[in-house]
C-alpha cells in the first residue's frame, strides 16, 4: 500500500535541510499551521518563529493551513507593528522604559485588525509580506516580493506592492466546486492514492477521486 509522507518530520526532504515543515516547528501557542506546509531557507528555516513573524505580541493569532508553500524571506507583520498616529509624533517612548514607561496606557487602544489567516493550499513566493489581519484565501498564490495589505480570495493569485489581483486561477463555478471537494482535508492514506488527481487533474478528475462519505 502506497505509504503516506510523514507530517512530524522537521525536514522532510532528504539531503536538503533549508526546508522545514512548520507544524513540528513551531512552539507559540499564538501560532496555528496545518500539516504539510513548508517554509523553505538556505540559511536558518529553524527561525522562522523569530525572524518571519513580526512584532507578534498577542492576543491575535497567525493561523496557516495546511500544503502551504512558503518561499524564502515570506514574512508576516502582526499588528503589535502599530503605531499612533493620532499626534505630532509616532515614537513609542512607553516603551523605551525610564519615566516615560508611565505613559504606557498611551500604547493601548491601538488599531488591531485581528488575526491572520491563511487558507489551505497557499504558494506563497519568495519575499512576500503580509499585513495585520489579512485573510489568504484557499489555494491562492502570493507572487514574489508582493506586499499583501488587503483579503486575497480563494485560488486569486495577487503581486504587487500594494498587491493587487492579477487573475483568478478557475472560474466562479470551479472554485465552488473544488471548495467543496476540499482535497487538503481527505484522510491521508486516500490523498496518497490520488496524488496525481491532486497536482494535474481536472476539477472533474478531481471530484470523482474524492473520498464517499465525509
Amino acid at each position: 500500500m502506497p505509504v503516506p509522507a510523514d507530517p512530524s518530520a522537521l525536514h522532510p526532504m532528504p539531503g536538503q535541510p533549508r526546508v522545514v515543515l512548520l507544524r513540528p516547528l513551531v512552539t507559540s501557542p499564538l501560532i496555528e499551521v496545518g500539516e504539510y506546509s513548508y517554509y523553505d531557507d538556505p540559511d536558518d528555516p529553524t527561525a522562522f518563529e523569530t525572524c518571519n513573524v513580526l512584532y507578534h505580541y498577542g492576543p491575535e493569532r497567525l493561523v496557516i493551513g495546511r500544503f502551504c508553500a512558503l518561499g524564502t524571506g515570506v514574512r508576516f507583520l502582526m499588528n503589535g507593528a502599530n503605531h499612533r498616529m493620532d499626534g505630532p509624533s509616532t515614537f513609542p517612548f512607553p516603551t523605551m522604559g525610564g519615566s516615560w514607561a508611565e505613559h504606557v496606557d498611551l500604547l493601548t487602544g491601538l488599531p488591531n485588525r485581528g488575526d491572520t489567516v491563511v487558507g489551505n493550499d497557499v504558494w506563497f513566493g519568495y519575499g512576500a509580506t503580509v499585513m495585520p489581519g489579512v485573510r489568504i484565501g484557499h489555494g491562492a498564490i502570493v507572487a514574489a516580493g508582493a506586499v499583501v495589505t488587503k483579503d486575497v480570495p480563494d485560488y486569486g493569485i495577487v503581486g504587487g506592492n500594494p498587491a493587487r489581483l492579477v487573475r483568478m486561477r478557475y472560474d466562479e463555478r470551479d472554485v465552488a466546486r473544488l471548495l467543496a471537494v476540499a482535497w487538503w482535508d481527505w484522510p491521508a492514506e486516500h490523498l496518497t492514492d490520488h496524488v496525481r488527481a491532486v497536482m494535474s487533474g481536472s476539477v472533474d478528475a478531481l471530484e470523482a477521486a474524492a473520498p464517499t462519505g465525509l
